[in-house]
């Protein structure tokens, strides 16, 4: 391997998470502690957020490791065609979960996309984590209006990266914006695209996006994440194994 890959140890990715459920995102808990570490954004916007699996993931790592960062996530709370559609008994969950663990810091903004824009200037966001419809259509419509609320240095995420059936165009256009650009792509977790706006503005972004180019590197990060991600999902089936057996028990 040609690189020092030092860069890549954190703490936080030790973390257990506190909200877990079944979600395509709950593999990239341990790198959304990681990123919140390494990062140390000011402020964080999430689009499309349904259960808050990786927006309380943010914000309990913003919690531990004390950030003082800023997060709104912003969603109908109605669904899409992809994610299903539902009521408001999501919506009322998780602003009862969100308002007493980390109501301090992070809010719930009940809109369109299009509609928050207003809400932040040009510039203003750290962190931008694109999680909404996932068409071609969409996710490019998503980040290239979004994409001026960012900073320089800024990162930008896409999930589903790596998810290719039906109408789910988010793989077509990272390959675009990715190319050339710095960025890296995790393929687990239906996958996750890590996108730089300019300039990484520090070391660590910079070695993750430079890892891309040594195959080497590239596996390590990705199965390091991979295994991290993985044991959480074990984690899940274990909690779910617990409440079925006292049922299984009285059925036996």
């Amino acid at each position: 391997m040609t690189e020092d890959l030092s860069w890549l140890y954190s703490p936080a990715v030790f973390q257990v998470p506190e909200r877990i459920g079944a979600s395509g995102w709950l593999e990239h808990t341990p790198f959304a502690f990681w990123l919140i570490d390494k990062l140390r954004p000011e402020r964080l916007v999430e689009l499309g957020t349904h259960t808050g699996i990786s927006f309380c993931a943010f914000n309990q790592a913003i919690k531990q490791l004390g950030t003082a960062t800023a997060c709104h996530a912003v969603d109908t709370w109605q669904g899409d065609q992809h994610a299903g559609y539902y009521g408001d008994n999501i919506y009322n969950e998780l602003a009862r979960y969100n308002e007493d663990r980390y109501g301090s810091f992070a809010t719930l903004i009940r809109a369109r996309f299009d509609e928050a824009l207003a809400h932040f200037e040009d510039g203003a966001i750290d962190l931008l984590h694109i999680d909404g419809l996932h068409t071609y259509e969409a996710v490019a419509h998503d980040h290239e209006t979004w994409l001026p609320k960012v900073k320089e240095g800024g990162v930008i995420l896409f999930h589903d990266t790596n998810v290719r059936r039906g109408d789910f165009g988010v793989h077509r256009y990272w390959a675009e914006i990715a190319e050339g650009a710095h960025a890296f792509e995790f393929l687990h977790g239906f996958g996750l695209g890590v996108l730089v706006k300019g300039e990484p503005r520090n070391e660590a972004m910079a070695a993750l996006c430079a890892a891309r180019h040594d195959p080497e590197a590239t596996s390590a990060v990705r199965r390091t994440f991979a295994f991290l991600g993985g044991a959480v999902t074990n984690r899940l089936k274990l909690a779910m194994a617990a409440k079925k057996a006292p049922a299984q028990a009285r059925q036996a």
